[in-house]
């Protein structure tokens, strides 16, 4: 019988910690609210940051409004900005804590799965900025009119 050679995977998931990211793709289905964004790290890694901005109810999801438009703004660090076109973060670049979620598998308890979270994001100025970090004070963002910025609170 013939064999048939296998495709290497490349496939592993982003370990814990700060990296930069790049949005490659960008795709918004207006019809059902979900806008989606392919990054990549310097090393070539791959997530999807997905934000569903319509409920099934038809009704805004103003919690996925907000983390879309604080991504948006820290891709594009422009915290002014009222509107944009999804097309508008490809090319930008922003430094992200990354954290995973495992959790058990739906169909299988034995297994777990496990989600990469994106935590606290900065802007960037390219990939160049993931060889800039630091173990000292983190890049301060603008914060939103009317937010508290914790980090001067607590003398971060």
């Amino acid at each position: 019988m013939a064999k048939i050679k296998l495709a290497q995977s490349t496939y592993s998931v982003i370990p814990e910690g700060e990296h930069v990211f790049q949005i490659s793709a960008a795709e918004y289905d207006e019809d059902f609210g979900k806008v989606a964004f392919e990054m990549v790290t310097a090393s070539g890694q791959k997530h999807t940051e997905i934000f569903n901005l319509i409920k099934a109810d038809g009704e805004i999801n103003e919690g996925a409004l907000n983390a879309f438009s604080y991504f948006a703004k820290v891709a594009l660090n422009d915290f002014n900005v009222d509107e944009i076109d999804p097309q508008d973060l490809v090319g930008c670049y922003m430094r992200c804590v990354v954290s995973h979620d495992v959790r058990p598998h739906k169909n299988d308890p034995n297994r777990t799965v496990t989600f990469v979270r994106l935590g606290d994001k900065f802007p960037a100025d390219g990939f160049e900025s993931e060889s800039k970090k630091t173990d000292g004070p983190k890049q301060s963002v603008p914060a939103a009119p009317g937010a508290i910025d914790l980090d001067a609170i607590l003398g971060k």
